[in-house]
């Protein structure tokens, strides 16, 4: 595990690129509310369930957690998280996905300095055929993922998913608390389906993100991988949540400037 604070390596070519000053620069200061929550402890609230999750694309969730973690009363844990971020739109967010997981590793770790090592798309191809639009670049697509969530870097393979074939009712996508969104079942020391999606809100977007610990993929089903009788540890969704809030922060930060500097490279 390297020092706290410490940045990732990068390369000599890395340091060439024009976006390596987002690399460079101090990351973003978490909100103080959220490392109260963090410091809290588990969440009073739960999550909504996995199943009830186009409840949380309408925006209709609001009687469960919004902002916090903890472990659901099935024993798979759970992360909310919700983060403003002004002068960002739909368009940015749609570009981001796809554009951090092609072309040089620099692109995801100017996300998380301190925790990201490289993102890569298998389908590189599909990524960057002009043709695929935006905001469906993402589907089918596979990112191969190093990034350290606390207990130090490991190996994370995000599985993106079309919205229908994750469950989810396309409908909801356009409308006024989902403008766009995309969903993924991760694999790694521990299974997890995520989901981030975000709206027009004030001077900018609001974000929200949804990770249910212990959702995987079985025979091409998305369900429940925990038996029965058995907990996520607590930390494993604290951890999650604070890499969310540290992440998000910090690409709130920098998303405007990489998008205008970068939009039509993909």
């Amino acid at each position: 595990m390297q020092k706290a604070g410490a940045k990732v390596g990068v390369s000599k070519e890395e340091k060439q690129l024009s976006y390596y000053r987002f690399f460079e620069q101090k990351m973003a200061d978490i909100p103080e509310e959220k490392l109260e929550i963090l410091k809290s402890g588990e969440s009073e609230k739960k999550a909504v369930d996995f199943k009830d999750k186009d409840l949380f694309l309408k925006g209709e969730d609001t009687e469960y957690c919004q902002t916090g973690y903890g472990i659901m009363d099935d024993g798979t844990g759970f992360v909310c998280n919700e983060t403003y971020m002004p002068g960002v739109t739909s368009e940015m967010m749609d570009w981001w996905f796809p554009w951090h997981s092609v072309g040089s590793d620099l692109r995801y770790k100017i996300w998380d300095p301190e925790d990201h090592y490289f993102a890569r798309a298998d389908k590189a191809d599909y990524v960057c055929d002009p043709e695929v639009p935006m905001s469906q670049k993402t589907w089918g697509v596979s990112h191969y993922i190093i990034e350290d969530v606390g207990p130090g870097p490991a190996f994370l393979k995000l599985n993106f998913k079309r919205p229908a074939d994750y469950g989810y009712d396309e409908s909801i996508i356009g409308t006024e608390k989902c403008a766009s969104m995309v969903c993924a079942v991760g694999e790694g020391d521990c299974a997890a389906a995520m989901t981030h999606k975000w709206y027009p809100y004030q001077k900018g977007i609001m974000f929200c993100s949804r990770f249910w610990i212990g959702i995987g993929i079985v025979d091409g089903k998305i369900k429940k991988i925990v038996p029965e009788n058995i907990k996520v540890p607590l930390e494993v969704p604290k951890g999650l949540f604070a890499h969310n809030i540290k992440e998000f922060t910090n690409l709130a930060k920098i998303l405007p400037e990489v998008y205008e500097e970068n939009k039509e490279n993909i």
